[in-house]
């Protein structure tokens, strides 16, 4: 707690301030960021259980997985290592969330895949895929603003915009319109669901973005929700 002391009339009046501790600002953004990535992975395997229509990178993810035989999540694993090492020639330079984001993100997803029933009827099928993308536009607010970094993906678009010049905007736009195609051609599933979410998820990152914004060790602000890696998600 912080005092500060005021004077009225000649008395001195004592009043407390919340502040946030390092250690206490540090814990919560741990929690936000692997809760928030946790929750990615969920949300992924909600719209894959909908059956009707997946975020571009899981449409990638979903078609290599039909071709290897292996889960969608070990698949958004190896994949995700492999954007990353796209970065070096990039120069980017890779946190704590970008490497946890690798692997917290497909093992939620092959864990979430686990538990869910069948979903076969479009009167369930529908709630799952509204739930998903909700969820993912919450996880993404809750990872993003805890600051350790852009995931794999994210980096590669804004690494791009860096060394082109192209706007971020045209980066992912290139990028995701590629992967979609790939994936597809490879068997992955692109719906209605494709089109809602790739309207919906710039508006939901931005609320939840703010919404979770996290409080600096002073008190005396927040962690604004603004840079290159809130860019990414945003800027479509």
């Amino acid at each position: 707690m912080r005092q500060a002391t005021t004077t009225s009339g000649g008395h001195s009046l004592s009043t407390t301030k919340p502040t946030t501790t390092p250690t206490a600002h540090l814990a919560r953004r741990l929690i936000q960021l692997y809760v928030g990535l946790a929750l990615y992975g969920a949300s992924s395997a909600l719209l894959v259980e909908s059956g009707l229509g997946l975020e571009p990178w899981n449409v990638l993810h979903q078609g290599l997985a039909e071709l290897t035989g292996m889960s969608i999540g070990v698949v958004s694993i190896f994949v995700g290592a492999a954007v990353l090492l796209l970065w070096i020639p990039l120069r980017q330079r890779p946190g704590l969330g970008t490497v946890s984001n690798v692997f917290v993100v497909g093992l939620a997803m092959d864990g979430t895949l686990a538990l869910l029933p069948d979903a076969h009827a479009l009167a369930a099928r529908v709630p799952l895929l509204v739930a998903g993308i909700v969820l993912n536009g919450v996880a993404t607010g809750l990872y993003i603003s805890a600051r350790f970094g852009p995931g794999p993906r994210d980096g590669l678009m804004t690494g791009l915009h860096q060394r082109t010049g192209r706007s971020i905007r045209l980066m992912r736009t290139m990028i995701e319109v590629a992967v979609v195609a790939t994936g597809f051609a490879l068997g992955g599933t692109v719906g209605v669901g494709t089109i809602l979410y790739a309207l919906a998820i710039g508006p939901l990152a931005q609320f939840f973005l703010r919404f979770f914004a996290v409080p600096a060790p002073s008190g005396g602000g927040v962690v604004a929700a603004g840079g290159q890696p809130e860019q990414a998600i945003l800027q479509r």
